[in-house]
């Protein structure tokens, strides 16, 4: 596949080289979630933006990343996901290129993972129609989602990404 800068990407041959974050960011931007059944657009990127907020300082980057195969695969919803063993074993390959490129732990730590369900929920609450989020699910966060434009998402997926990556030279 060719990506949103003109790379030649084979997601199921990854090489730490295919990846550039203005791809990731491009195309996270461009995905809804949910599989588009939302009352608005809401992207991939600001998702993650999200899930990057609620996690620890050293977990950030995780969080910020922590979908960025679903730039190269789509953002697939979980009912569907838990039923497709070879897309979730090609997803956590090209996942873990992804975090190696950006020297990010891989599985990820769990607070990304807690963020992950806790902003889920905030989506049910705030951009879906009479859903409710499962038994067992986490209190969603207090702040609205606010469901940025794909142009929006972008910039502040990437603006992100400079902070975290400058946090990290710092440290």
């Amino acid at each position: 596949m060719r990506s949103y800068t003109g790379k030649q990407i084979f997601p199921l041959d990854p090489r730490h080289e295919d990846f550039d974050i203005l791809d990731i960011a491009h195309a996270l931007s461009n995905l809804c979630r949910f599989g588009g059944h939302v009352k608005k657009f809401y992207s991939v990127a600001e998702h993650s933006v999200y899930v990057s907020q609620h996690t620890k300082k050293g977990s950030a980057l995780a969080g910020l990343m922590h979908d960025a195969s679903e730039a190269y695969l789509v953002d697939m919803p979980r009912p569907i996901k838990i039923h497709m063993p070879q897309y979730k074993e090609i997803e956590a390959n090209l996942q873990k290129f992804i975090a190696e490129r950006y020297g990010i732990p891989y599985p990820f730590p769990p607070d990304v993972h807690i963020a992950d369900d806790r902003i889920l929920v905030s989506e049910m609450r705030d951009l879906m129609i009479g859903v409710q989020p499962w038994p067992g699910m986490p209190k969603p966060y207090p702040q609205p989602i606010a469901a940025l434009t794909p142009k929006k998402a972008e910039k502040l997926f990437l603006d992100r990404f400079k902070e975290l990556s400058f946090e990290e030279k710092d440290s």
